[in-house]
């Protein structure tokens, strides 16, 4: 269930009174473990997975209410797009924003955020954003050339600076507070880490040794994926390839770094294309597609020797979808990391793929319809064949969803999740992406109460209670 996707009074999902809601409610259903989606800035078509930092977090989900509660706030922010069932990220970010430097203008800096001001990611993100905004948030490789290089002086832009610390250091204290709330209702949160960044990030712009670049800062080469079940001509993301040359002799401080931080915001952690530690395909930045690449070895044992040295406690899980060499299965093995299997992909006559303990079971993920616009637009004859595979387990409910749901949390693996979309048995209205594309409606999905999660609370507590999984209360 992403953030964004909660109900809230100001049309985005937010850290505030739903999430603590939403978190009630799973607890008392069984529920043991809350997965998300990347809680980066957003940037290019307001996708999680083209961030503008892999540390900082989205003011969007900064709740107002709560600010109003710790008196920043004159008065409590009137309601605001409540009942769309779209986030307007551009409108709530608008809407949002008075209010947000009201709160600033009030804020009494302490010792707390004294130190959290002084960590090294919050002083660069914090001058990246305010020169983005000086340029018009256009991208910085296209600013001007001592804003680029560093020799611009940044005295005139103190106050933005400061006021872009203050948002992050809210966000930080409201998800602290709210994921304690969860893990004391042994919830645990799932976060989700992207493979690559995104080239209009605080990341690249201040670690520019750590990808392939040319001396304008443009990428030479950049990523994606060869043509799949998704896309007929691939899917070309645009972010920048790592210089995996650089980042060795520099002790992949890159990304250890990054997965510390990572590890301070949620219990486990989803790397994304996991894929790509093994081999990465490798696009020129000159083709229009992602027709043409190769793939090439990346050193991902030597990265994993080194973060399981430096960071032994991380709980990571492998995103190894897609058609993959078994060297990836080897590497993934080799560490220990739960893989992932989503039941809309290995369906078959005979039975739903691999069954295995240690392992993470999805019916769909964030890039996958709801089981049931799935179903209903497969052949008939399909569906006959499908709806006989079930029966033939066992499962004869006469939905198609809840039965699929039941097997998910039946199997052996130590590990399920389950999409909101499915388990309130919506459509297509329910899908939060759809690969390959960007705009709209991708990442927009929102509930604009939990009504509909509610009527179905007895019947998700006794399928979890009855698969003996249940955790939550």
């Amino acid at each position: 269930m992403p953030v964004a996707s909660l109900p809230s009074r100001h049309g985005c999902g937010s850290f505030g009174k739903e999430a603590y809601e939403f978190v009630d409610m799973i607890h008392e259903d069984g529920f043991s473990i809350w997965q998300i989606l990347p809680l980066n800035p957003r940037g290019y078509g307001n996708s999680p997975y083209q961030p503008y930092s892999s540390y900082a977090l989205d003011e969007i989900f900064i709740d107002l209410d709560l600010l109003y509660e710790k008196g920043y706030l004159a008065h409590k922010p009137a309601a605001f797009n409540r009942n769309a069932e779209q986030v307007d990220y551009d409108a709530v970010r608008k809407f949002k924003e008075p209010y947000l430097r009201e709160a600033f203008r009030k804020f009494e800096p302490d010792l707390n955020y004294t130190n959290f001001a002084y960590q090294d990611w919050m002083k660069n993100y914090a001058v990246f954003k305010t020169l983005k905004q000086v340029n018009g948030n256009r991208s910085w490789v296209e600013w001007p050339e001592e804003m680029k290089d560093g020799s611009v002086d940044m005295k005139p832009y103190q106050d933005e600076i400061l006021y872009q610390i203050f948002l992050q250091y809210i966000l930080f204290l409201q998800w602290k507070d709210l994921k304690q709330y969860a893990n004391d209702r042994d919830i645990l949160i799932m976060g989700d880490i992207p493979f690559y960044v995104g080239l209009d990030s605080s990341d690249v712009f201040f670690s520019r040794k750590n990808f392939l670049l040319d001396d304008d800062g443009r990428p030479t080469f950049i990523a994606g994926v060869p043509p799949d079940y998704f896309s007929a001509n691939g899917q070309r993301w645009g972010n920048p390839i790592y210089d995996w040359d650089y980042m060795e002799k520099d002790g992949f401080s890159f990304w250890i770094s990054r997965l510390a931080y990572t590890q301070r915001l949620f219990d486990i952690i989803r790397v994304d294309h996991f894929r790509a530690f093994d081999t990465y395909w490798k696009i020129k930045a000159s083709c229009p597609t992602a027709v043409d690449g190769e793939w090439v070895e990346a050193p991902g044992y030597k990265l994993f020797d080194t973060i399981k040295e430096k960071l032994p406690d991380l709980q990571l899980v492998a995103e190894d979808l897609g058609d993959l060499r078994e060297q990836v299965h080897t590497l993934r093995d080799h560490y220990d990391f739960r893989g992932m299997r989503v039941i809309q992909f290995s369906f078959n006559a005979d039975g739903m793929g691999e069954d295995r303990e240690h392992l993470l079971v999805y019916t769909g993920t964030h890039d996958n319809e709801s089981i049931s616009s799935w179903y209903r637009k497969k052949p008939g004859s399909e569906k006959r064949k499908m709806r006989k595979c079930m029966k033939k387990m066992g499962y004869k409910t006469g939905s198609f969803t809840g039965d699929v749901i039941d097997y998910s949390l039946h199997s052996n693996a130590d590990m399920v999740i389950i999409p909101m979309g499915d388990w309130i048995h919506k459509g297509t209205e329910a899908r939060i992406n759809m690969p390959g594309t960007i705009g709209s409606p991708n990442w927009m999905w929102r509930m604009t109460d939990f009504s509909d999660f509610r009527k179905r609370t007895n019947e998700i507590r006794d399928l979890i209670e009855k698969s003996g999984r249940g955790g939550g209360r």
